[in-house]
């Protein structure tokens, strides 16, 4: 019985986990205003916080919420918020719907360094796709915010 070779769907489908994983190994470019690895590292941290303030409903974030969305162990995700907040960039506060509980807020430095990021994604990405046709740059944007609602639906189901 011998194997039929795949498709060139089928292989091209094949590539994109690699090439995700690609992407998420490697760190943005160099570009105007860079920001340092470590500080890269802290904004995966910041963003759960800014994007659950952000949310039409607000969040209170955790350390666990924040292990469980980086699928961390809570060590870890401890680890990483105390750095955050010795940093400068986070504060803990006692929740507001059940005060034994303590919760995670950006500082005014924790929203710049997000904002900061911000530009420099987009700047690494108009970077990056410069030579694209603006119709493929666009299309491409739109299918990735597409692709990441979906995976936010999965995950929130």
């Amino acid at each position: 019985m011998t194997k039929s070779e795949p498709s060139a769907s089928e292989r091209l489908l094949d590539t994109v986990g690699p090439a995700f994983g690609k992407l998420r190994r490697s760190s943005l470019l160099e570009v105007e205003n860079p920001i340092s690895p470590k500080d890269l590292s802290r904004t995966l941290v910041l963003n759960i916080v800014l994007e659950a303030e952000q949310d039409p409903e607000p969040r209170e974030v955790t350390v666990g919420a924040v292990s469980t969305h980086l699928g961390v162990d809570p060590s870890v995700a401890s680890r990483m918020v105390s750095d955050g907040i010795s940093a400068g960039y986070l504060i803990r506060a006692a929740s507001q719907q059940d005060g034994r509980r303590t919760v995670l807020h950006l500082s005014p430095e924790g929203r710049e360094l997000m904002a900061r990021f911000r530009r420099h994604q987009r700047a690494a990405f108009e970077a990056i796709t410069a030579d694209w046709p603006e119709d493929e740059r666009l299309e491409f944007a739109r299918l990735m915010l597409k692709y990441v609602a979906s995976q936010d639906a999965l995950r929130n189901r």
